[in-house]
């Protein structure tokens, strides 16, 4: 075991008892890590909610991305943060709270591990995960720890999809027997990039962590690395699994299904992309079923409103349909599909979950989390299941959140992890 490795497993053993508990009006001293796009609108987030955390620093492998975003902090009447090139030196200080992690998703799991041993509470970004195995391991280390962490699938903090799936399992379009998933966002091609040396100011190393070591290339880089298999899960575990959720959620489901499979491609682009960006995935659960899709290419949506949904849900019951995105959702039941009832949109997804996030860190309810880590990593998984089949071309049977006789399948629930960025097995 490194040094490295022994400092943050002695300052999780203290963690459990040493860490400070903040008075219900105190607010919290919050670093965001990882500052790019998503983390940048974690910082004009929490900056709206300065009556409940102070953002002392900014952490990211990026220089320009942390100067740039020390300026908009600075530009909005906070004080200049400080900036970390290393999400460890944020761990080791005393004087920080919480962390809300915006990183690529392979850094999801290692990153909330090190932060829970350290005593921090943790916002971390969707999907939960990179893979099935280190979600389990997220969770071990709250409970070990104590540590409130709550996962950005905001729309548990959205209004109206909490009346959705309120009426849903009070029955209002009877019983459920198909969840599907939506995520039509359109996708350009990304082309080819060549290997080039590092620019200046980027700690390449870093930044890959626990993928393996690649030349820097600008498509592994910035927001196309959720297109590669060793840093992304493609659109399904990028946008995708904010609609998975709400499909589990609608259902009234959180474990794994039966069985799984997902079939679908890479269409019309030659290009540097390794993810799908067509896919379907169908997930057994006995008398209900969850469907989803992918495509990133030119199409129309789906269900009974003018244009159709893209990006969003449908619900299918013995009584009729629900049909449900950022716009807001609408009942139709009967054979004549009559609209029963609407709820409109509660625009403002991300301040509502942060709050709510910011909140618990003060109570120390893990109850009172609307996306709490046990809740958030399931839809994470369903995620990984499909892109694993998808991978192998074919169907997967599981149970006890393993594959049936399939030694192949188990191995890629989890992954070669690049020393020292190891997630341990035993937290």
């Amino acid at each position: 075991m490194n040094g490295t490795r022994r400092t943050f497993l002695a300052a999780g053993a203290a963690a459990a008892t040493s860490s400070t508990i903040l008075g219900a009006n105190e607010r919290v001293n919050l670093v965001v890590i990882g500052v790019g796009g998503r983390g940048t609108s974690h910082v004009r987030s929490y900056a709206g909610l300065k009556q409940s955390c102070n953002i002392v620093g900014v952490c990211d492998v990026n220089q320009a991305a942390r100067e740039r975003v020390s300026a908009i902090i600075v530009s909005q009447g906070g004080s200049k943060p400080k900036e970390y090139n290393d999400m460890r030196e944020v761990f080791d200080d005393k004087s920080v709270d919480a962390v809300s992690m915006a990183t690529p998703n392979h850094w999801h799991a290692l990153g909330t591990v090190w932060a829970c041993q350290a005593g921090k509470d943790v916002y971390v970004e969707k999907p939960a995960s990179h893979n099935v195995w280190e979600a389990d391991r997220m969770v071990d280390a709250a409970r070990k720890y104590r540590r409130m962490v709550q996962v950005g699938t905001q729309s548990r903090s959205s209004a109206h999809v909490k009346q959705a799936a309120s009426l849903l399992a009070q029955g209002i379009i009877g019983e459920v027997y198909m969840a599907k998933g939506l995520c039509f966002k359109r996708r350009n091609t990304i082309g080819r990039k060549p290997e080039i040396d590092t620019p200046p100011g980027i700690d390449w190393d870093k930044f890959l962590g626990p993928a393996p070591m690649r030349r820097f290339t600008e498509n592994r880089f910035k927001y196309n690395w959720h297109w590669f298999w060793d840093t992304g899960n493609g659109d399904l575990g990028n946008q995708g699994v904010h609609q998975m959720d709400v499909a589990l959620w609608g259902l009234g489901i959180n474990e794994l299904p039966a069985a799984a499979v997902s079939t679908g491609g890479k269409y019309v682009y030659d290009d540097d992309q390794e993810t799908p960006n067509t896919q379907i995935a169908t997930f057994d659960y006995g008398r209900r079923e969850l469907v989803f899709e992918v495509r990133g290419l030119m199409t129309g949506g789906e269900g009974s409103q003018e244009k159709g949904v893209k990006v969003g849900n449908l619900f299918y019951g013995s009584e009729g349909f629900m049909v449900l995105d950022g716009g807001g959702f609408k009942v139709y039941k009967g054979e004549k599909n009559e609209l029963a009832m609407e709820g409109k949109t509660s625009r403002g997804e991300d301040d509502p979950h942060m709050q709510n996030f910011l909140d618990a860190v003060r109570s120390r309810n893990r109850d009172s989390l609307n996306a709490e880590i046990a809740i958030g990593v399931t839809s994470a998984k369903l995620c990984h299941l499909a892109n694993i089949s998808y991978r192998l071309k074919r169907r997967l049977e599981i149970t006890g959140g393993r594959f049936v006789n399939d030694a192949e399948a188990d191995k890629m629930l989890t992954r070669d992890y690049r020393a020292p960025y190891m997630v341990p097995a035993n937290v």
